[in-house]
């Protein structure tokens, strides 16, 4: 069955392959009838446009004379119907005839064909292109497409002949994943037809987002069986998904059934990617009915140009003409454009002539606007008027062969009247030249051009018409360090006329001082914004994890930066360090206004009967117990470390020292068994003074081989999980620092130990009584102040230390001279030797029962140690107060 053809003879011919028709009506094989003729329909106007291009490239090629002097082209067009089949048969008819087998073996193996096509232009569709190139690959014929765009067909094993006009789907994937990747759109839908075109872009385009980070929110094929539930589906998917940013990646038949569908349902909000297949269609921009979902839509096209003289040429065109009465395809065009009929059917093409009024032939295209008289948009016209001169010049550069420097074995010249297709493949891959408008046209080793596009968006134009607004381009030659994506966003109107750029994330961005947390079963762009945990910032928008800051430093309260950690200790300026300097500075003056009293009344008989030599120097040293407190207060240093433990150690054993000598002399002086012996020669003034410089210089000893050997020093306390960097003194040595404290705890058993023997004196006098109980709450200050000290973290471990030195300072201060005070001060009448030496007046010079209950109460409430009640009912029997 002969297929209709549009043939002008040339002494070269070119043959051409075009989708004049959408659809073939597909007969039914009964087997008991002769198959009818295939019938297509639905006539392409833009298809025609670039047949035309094609016949006005090579007549203009002809008319020139200058690239081709002395040659002329002719070409064989056949129409492949958008079909594979039929382009297969379109390309098996150009190959050859009844006459004349295609299927010649020895022609085969030599790439030769006897007056047959030694180049084909087409096919446009990448599916009918992939099933062309298979048997011109074979045959070594050179195939130059001007639409296939599919980067299957780049693969020169597969497809070794296959050259084209338009760049590899691989560029304009790549082209698009930079627009989405430049808008921030983490989630997008992928809508792609049912062809190698629509198939392989989505795939690629699928991998390359999620490459980068993004998601795919829907991925739907569009079935060439346009089933209503089928688009239905797809549709509802879209909606549903949430994305606002959907990349159609079909041709424009395939994307108009799905947009039919989108306006059937009232889908709107959608910003519409448009593959470069349909981003300039005017089957999908005239239509007013699409304007209100497609404005603002945007997608790449290849470079377009303006081609002189075209236009002319495309409406020149006479249905009466002699020449015009051999095209088999101008008839259903005209037809079809001014929806008459002419009255002629025509062969292998199926018109409907009822009801259509008859043409007279003289209708003018002029008067017509349509897709074909359109020459605003030449963009694939211009990739066919690019692929008919790279064969042109391809035949150039075989024509001016010098023998002797030709590629060819025993480098011979290609014969230019008995073209082989072989070697025209040759000089088509090594076309380099730059076209009339400044384009240079060149293949790579795949075949492909140069990958060049421009952004195109679709304005709406207040008289409602949609007009391509050029907002970037995409230029994939371009050296490295430079963008590739070039926008004027000051251009960029979106869907719905909004100025703002469209969100489309399956979540919110994460701020910065948040990470991001993948929720379960779902897409790594659908996540969770989760704060920083304190110690632990993230700076940066999006963090898949937060970054842990340096020992030192800890995170604002933003959870954006480190910031350095703050410094604790006691300090004069809190309150708890107020509180304790306050104490101290109190428990100096009291102890002062007691030496002042004491002084004053020096004479009296208490202060006699109480070594007042003894007195005053416990007095001394009790002060400097008070504000050796001091030193632990404030920021530590090296001489305020060694100063605190030191000071510390040698005031108190001093304290005690002078209590164990007051303890001595009262034991010694009224034992029975001692008094008025020669032993108390050892026991005057200069002996006690002695014993206590002697227990002194011991302490004075032990902190200086401490401060000699590991003395105090500042240490900073830093803990990951804290937002403080504790300042503290560390004891250098914890044996040294042992040692200090048992110390003062044997000087201080061994008072309790001597005052305890001596409970049995005379009871008219009650000092031994007093250091008893001025003892038992040392000791139970500072067997408390232990584990309290253990187990007290950072700053507080020193305010322990600081509550005992001041509460055993009261304990002594209050226990020992209190009731003295009292009597100097509340009862002077008392403060005589007849009082002290009568028997019968003892109940005036002892403290009560209760008052000693009372100081217990408020003491043990102070420390809050709960262990030590016991100490409230043991005490007073110790004493033996009077009740």
């Amino acid at each position: 069955m002969s297929l209709p053809v549009l043939e002008k003879k040339g002494d070269i011919m070119l043959g051409g392959l075009f989708s004049l028709h959408d659809m073939v009506v597909e007969p039914s094989l009964s087997f008991t009838t002769v198959t009818p003729k295939t019938q297509c329909t639905k006539f392409n106007f833009r298809t025609f446009r670039w047949m035309q291009t094609m016949i006005f490239a090579i007549e203009e090629i002809n008319r020139n004379g200058t690239l081709l002097p002395n040659i002329t082209l002719g070409y064989q067009i056949h129409d492949s119907c958008s079909t594979p089949h039929q382009a297969l048969k379109a390309a098996m008819a150009l190959m050859g005839s009844k006459k004349d087998s295609w299927v010649d073996g020895e022609m085969q193996r030599k790439g030769t064909c006897h007056g047959a096509i030694p180049a084909v232009i087409g096919d446009g569709g990448s599916t009918q292109s992939l099933v062309v190139a298979r048997i011109l690959g074979v045959l070594n014929v050179p195939q130059v497409s001007y639409f296939s765009s599919c980067a299957c067909l780049s693969d020169k094993k597969e497809f070794p002949t296959f050259l084209r006009t338009m760049p590899s789907d691989l560029f304009q994937v790549g082209a698009l994943v930079q627009l989405v990747k430049y808008f921030g759109w983490t989630w997008v839908g992928v809508i792609a037809g049912d062809d190698a075109y629509g198939r392989g872009g989505a795939r690629i385009f699928a991998d390359e987002v999620r490459r980068f980070g993004a998601c795919v929110a829907v991925y739907e094929i569009i079935p060439k069986i346009k089933e209503q539930a089928a688009i239905s589906t797809i549709v509802s998917k879209i909606s549903s998904s949430a994305a606002r940013v959907i990349l159609v990646f079909a041709v424009e038949q395939d994307a108009a059934t799905l947009f039919n569908e989108v306006l059937r349902v009232g889908l709107i909000g959608i910003q519409w990617l448009a593959s470069e297949a349909w981003s300039t269609a005017a089957v999908l921009s005239n239509p007013k009915k699409y304007h209100h979902i497609l404005q603002g839509s945007m997608g790449f096209a290849i470079r377009r140009a303006d081609i002189p003289g075209l236009q002319d040429f495309l409406l020149q065109l006479d249905p009466l003409s002699t020449d015009s009465r051999r095209d088999p395809f101008l008839m259903p065009f005209w037809e079809e454009v001014f929806q008459c009929s002419l009255g002629v059917q025509a062969e292998g093409h199926q018109h409907d002539i009822q009801g259509k009024p008859p043409c007279t032939g003289t209708e003018e295209l002029g008067t017509v606007r349509n897709i074909y008289s359109d020459v605003s948009q030449l963009r694939i016209s211009y990739n066919v008027y690019k692929a008919v001169y790279a064969i042109a010049h391809a035949l150039n550069a075989m024509k001016r062969c010098v023998k002797g420097n030709a590629p060819f074995p025993l480098q011979a010249c290609p014969e230019t009247d008995r073209i082989q297709p072989r070697q025209l493949l040759y000089y088509i891959r090594q076309v380099g030249h730059m076209t009339s408008f400044g384009d240079e046209m060149m293949f790579d080793e795949n075949g492909d051009p140069a990958a060049v596009y421009d952004l195109v968006s679709w304005y709406l134009k207040p008289n409602g018409e949609i007009e391509f607004v050029n907002i970037g381009k995409f230029d994939e030659s371009t050296t490295s360090g430079e963008t590739k994506l070039q926008i004027q966003e000051k251009n960029v109107v979106w869907n719905g006329n909004q100025t703002e750029v469209p969100l489309s994330v399956c979540s919110s961005n994460c701020p910065r001082g948040t990470r991001k947390a993948v929720r379960p079963n779902l897409p790594i762009c659908c996540h969770d914004c989760v704060i920083c945990t304190a110690g632990h910032i993230s700076n940066q928008t999006d963090a898949i994890e937060c970054v842990q800051c340096l020992p030192e430093f800890w995170s604002n309260a933003e959870r954006t930066a480190c910031v350095p950690k703050h410094v604790e200790f006691l300090s004069f300026s809190d309150t708890m360090g107020i509180t304790l300097m306050a104490v101290s500075l109190l428990g100096s003056f009291c102890t002062c206004a007691v030496v002042f009293l004491f002084s004053y009344h020096r004479t009296s008989a208490i202060v006699r009967a109480n070594n007042s030599d003894l007195s005053f120097l416990l007095l001394f040293s009790l002060t400097l117990c008070f504000l050796c407190s001091l030193t632990f207060i404030g920021r530590p240093s090296v001489w305020s470390c060694m100063l605190r433990q030191t000071a510390f150690a040698i005031t108190f054993v001093l304290c005690i020292s002078c209590i164990l000598g007051k303890t001595i002399v009262v034991l010694m002086a009224f034992k029975p068994t001692l008094h008025g012996s020669s032993i108390m020669k050892w026991f005057g003034p200069l002996q006690q003074k002695a014993i206590i410089a002697l227990s002194t210089l011991v302490q004075a000893v032990i902190c200086t081989v401490w401060l000699v050997v590991a003395p105090p020093s500042p240490q900073q306390l830093i803990r990951r999980g804290s937002a403080d960097i504790i300042l503290l003194c560390d004891e250098g040595s914890p044996v040294a620092f042992a040692l200090v404290l048992g110390y003062i705890g044997l000087l201080a058993c061994l008072c309790l130990l001597l005052a305890f023997l001596a409970r049995k004196l005379p009871d008219h006098f009650n000092e031994t009584k007093l250091i008893t109980f001025s003892m038992l709450i040392f000791c139970a200050v500072w067997v408390a102040f232990v584990p309290a000290y253990i187990s007290s973290p950072g700053k507080y471990a020193t305010v322990t230390e600081v509550f005992a030195i001041l509460a055993s300072s009261y304990g002594l201060l209050g226990c020992i001279f209190a009731p003295k005070c009292y009597i100097i001060l509340l009862r002077p009448e008392k403060n005589t030797r007849k009082c002290l030496i009568g028997k019968q007046l003892k109940q005036y010079c002892i403290i009560p029962s209760w008052l000693y209950r009372i100081m217990w109460i408020f003491l043990i409430l102070g420390l809050r140690v709960r262990p030590y009640f016991w100490w409230f009912y043991l005490a007073p029997h110790l004493i033996n107060p009077v009740s």
